[in-house]
């Protein structure tokens, strides 16, 4: 299993270096940023500055989107990045959450998600894409196959996932839930005719070495950001729909809305309705050996990278706990 760790874009340019560069000593493989334009400091902009200072970290956006940026220009600034880092960097994508709700938009459809994967890895590559009636294609570009992970909840984007992407990003380190999703995607390739041997499963989740009461309250912010995906699964498939584990929906049922500017903020007005054991269930909390039990449990359910949401306070701490006490069990 390899380790990876994630920034919102809310703490300094010079502390996330110092951060990156921490964690690739510490055996990390993947740093990961929000992209949110409007709530954060465009993430790429960041990304390009902890490349220069690391030598074998890889960087992407967690998540991006179709809808943020003209698909010729995302292209370009993946392609640039690559070529610079010597091909350390990847996608992940969703249909877009905080950086079009917070604008006022919703999400993209999934076959516009597809769509946007097939031409940034194509432009990325150097092909000539056409898209939306116009074509593209980069030069300069090295010939690098681009992966790109999707993050998914639902049925049919699982389906997709399975079909379009390199990876899946599951947003919970829940074993059951991950299972579940995983093999939704794992089929849906198949489906598709493709050979899923080398797709990847990522797990990712905030992470607290130490008190319970701490922990619960450093991430309680976790689940009540993944309600909003559970939110628009139960308004498309329904509450009590048979093919989605009641586990995922019914914990959202106090949820009475969710405010973007507070978005992925542990001390946010939205948490009411989020209990103790779904925290416990949806992160990874306590002691240094609960952490390295449930790892080895996420590990067995097909999980090839754990991604740390490093956001929850004490960053610098929780990436040293895993340099000494987790990572060498899975090395």
């Amino acid at each position: 299993m390899e380790f990876a760790i994630t920034f919102k874009g809310d703490i300094s340019p010079e502390r996330t270096v110092a951060l990156t560069k921490q964690a690739e000593v510490a055996g990390f493989k993947y740093a990961w940023f929000f992209d949110s334009h409007v709530l954060w400091r465009e993430c790429y902009v960041t990304m390009a500055l902890c490349m220069a200072n690391t030598t074998t970290m890889k960087y992407g956006p967690l998540v991006t989107n179709p809808g943020v940026r003209e698909w010729s220009v995302a292209a370009s600034l993946y392609a640039s990045l690559s070529v610079q880092s010597g091909n350390r960097f990847e996608v992940g994508l969703g249909r877009g959450d905080s950086s079009r709700r917070v604008l006022g938009k919703k999400p993209m459809t999934i076959a516009n998600m597809v769509e946007f994967t097939h031409a940034i890895k194509g432009m990325v590559r150097g092909d000539n894409v056409q898209y939306h009636g116009t074509e593209a294609q980069l030069p300069w570009a090295n010939g690098y196959d681009m992966p790109v992970w999707i993050a998914a909840y639902g049925p049919k984007a699982l389906k997709a996932a399975g079909a379009a992407g390199d990876g899946l990003v599951i947003q919970l380190a829940d074993i059951g839930l991950v299972k579940y999703f995983s093999n939704q995607a794992i089929e849906g390739g198949k489906a598709a005719g493709r050979d899923m041997s080398n797709y990847k499963i990522m797990s990712a989740a905030p992470v607290w070495v130490g008190d319970m009461d701490k922990a619960r309250e450093q991430t309680r912010w976790f689940p009540a950001m993944v309600g909003n995906h559970v939110a628009d699964i139960v308004e498309k498939y329904g509450m009590n729909d048979p093919d989605i584990p009641q586990h995922l929906t019914a914990y959202i049922k106090g949820r009475k809305g969710y405010d973007y500017h507070e978005h992925a903020d542990k001390d946010a007005d939205h948490l009411d309705f989020i209990t103790d054991e779904t925290v416990d269930a949806f992160s990874i909390l306590g002691p240094v050996e609960a952490h390295v039990e449930k790892l080895k449990e996420l590990e067995a359910a097909g999980v090839a990278q754990f991604n740390i949401y490093l956001m929850c306070g004490e960053e610098e701490r929780m990436v040293a706990e895993y340099a000494e006490h987790v990572i060498p069990h899975f090395q």
